[in-house]
């Protein structure tokens, strides 16, 4: 019998939907008139993201034998493996999953566009980055030119505050300060975590949403898989843009030592196991594709369907797609 007062509707009207298809046949053809190749790659790997920022998706064999699989939460790892095989500057839009982000601007399953470019620079990939953001989005989203600001100086402008010298408790009073209150869970000693929050919660809203902004040098403890700073090793060479009051993409000059990226994997799976979080096996194909030599780049991820969200003046991401997790 069938239910009834069932909402099978997508959650995106059909102008929306044809938007995102024209968006997308967009990025295929400035991809293709400037020679970067699209590539694809699997969506289910027996690595998963050590980060422990994120949450995979396992999969389980049906008779729950054998070790576990996990969706993809970037198509970085095989990408950098194509890198290394001489594939030159390549692109990829796909879907993409990381458990637990839930929200307006959050979906378990979104579409990522991410590419490569050996031997570019960070201001050659930002540029190329607001490049392709204006060829998507209507003129009058946002002003030019882009504005370009330090980690150190957003923190020190907006809050009065150095994120590279203060403490875990400096940062959790400077959050009660500006009316975020307790948050349960959280420890002062976990530094990054209270950054992130203050970022997304106390400086984001204040950005000007129709002026692009570059934001660099994030701290060595946010490198993630960027290179440090070899004039500040207290930085990384990482940089997000933000539009429209909110985070669009990140940039990374890529991290090409295996050694160092083994020690990182090390690294975060220790944080995830200090945080009850479950390890997670190492891509050991990735550090031998490293080790072998991948080309020196600079690689970007761009979330899609944020920028659905700004080219069609959307609330929620579950405006901007057809059917979002909660109505799959």
């Amino acid at each position: 019998m069938i239910p009834e007062a069932i909402d099978w509707r997508p959650g995106a009207q059909l102008e929306v939907l044809r938007l995102r298809a024209r968006m997308l046949a967009g990025i295929r053809d400035f991809f293709s008139r400037r020679g970067v190749l699209e590539v694809t790659t699997p969506v289910i790997s027996a690595a998963g993201a050590t980060d422990p920022n994120l949450d995979s998706f396992r999969v389980s064999p049906p008779d729950l034998s054998g070790p576990h699989s996990y969706l993809q939460t970037s198509p970085e790892f095989p990408m950098k493996r194509l890198l290394a095989a001489g594939a030159g500057s390549i692109y990829q839009i796909c879907p993409v999953f990381r458990w637990g982000e839930f929200g307006s601007r959050h979906n378990p399953e979104f579409t990522l566009i991410e590419w490569y470019r050996p031997q570019f620079g960070m201001d050659q990939m930002m540029i190329e980055l607001i490049d392709l953001v204006a060829s998507l989005l209507p003129a009058d989203k946002f002003r030019g030119p882009a504005v370009r600001i330090s980690y150190q100086d957003l923190f020190k402008t907006h809050l009065g505050i150095d994120p590279l010298s203060a403490s875990g408790e400096d940062l959790q009073v400077c959050a009660r300060d500006w009316g975020l209150g307790v948050v349960p869970g959280l420890e002062t000693k976990d530094r990054d975590v209270w950054l992130d929050l203050l970022i997304s919660h106390c400086i984001e809203p204040r950005l000007d949403h129709s002026v692009p902004t570059f934001v660099h040098g994030y701290p060595a403890s946010q490198a993630a898989l960027a290179r440090l700073d070899p004039d500040n090793p207290r930085l990384a060479q990482r940089f997000e843009l933000y539009l429209g009051g909110m985070e669009l993409a990140n940039g990374y000059h890529e991290l090409a030592d295996a050694e160092a990226l083994a020690a990182r994997f090390a690294a975060d799976n220790a944080t995830r196991r200090n945080r009850g979080l479950a390890p997670i096996p190492v891509d050991v194909r990735l550090l031998a594709a490293v080790s072998d030599g991948m080309p020196d780049c600079i690689g970007v991820a761009l979330g899609f369907d944020r920028l659905v969200m700004l080219a069609a003046d959307l609330e929620s991401v579950d405006q901007a797609m057809a059917f979002s997790m909660r109505r799959a």
